[in-house]
């Protein structure tokens, strides 16, 4: 099951580290199956607020985007990014094919009522 690493970040004035970072990010993704999705696009905000931009990276699950993210060759270049720039990151599993929100809501209305 496809899973995410989503960033909400928040950047400054650029830096030339946040550049090296840029470079070097992709051979990091590459032996875990990570792929750029959205990349530091501007949001258009309809509710609350979010300031900053947004980073989606897609892998073919859980277990390569946990791999990325330790990787000792991420690891690396990650205070390239975090000496500059704010933010959040989370990884999450996407939904299976099939996904049904309809079920989620009956099983929510079952243990709701005991």
């Amino acid at each position: 099951m496809t899973a995410y690493a989503i960033a909400h970040l928040r950047p400054t004035d650029p830096h030339p580290e946040i550049v090296a970072y840029i470079e070097k990010i992709q051979a990091t993704l590459d032996p875990f199956g990570g792929r750029f999705l959205v990349h530091g696009a501007e949001v258009e905000v309809e509710e609350g607020s979010w300031p900053g931009t947004v980073v989606v990276l897609a892998f073919p699950d859980m277990a390569q985007a946990r791999g990325w993210y330790e990787s000792p060759a991420y690891q690396e270049i990650l205070p390239l990014r975090t000496r500059h720039i704010e933010g959040d990151v989370v990884l999450v599993p996407g939904v299976p094919d099939g996904y049904d929100p309809a079920r989620t809501a009956a099983k929510l209305r079952d243990a709701a009522a005991g």
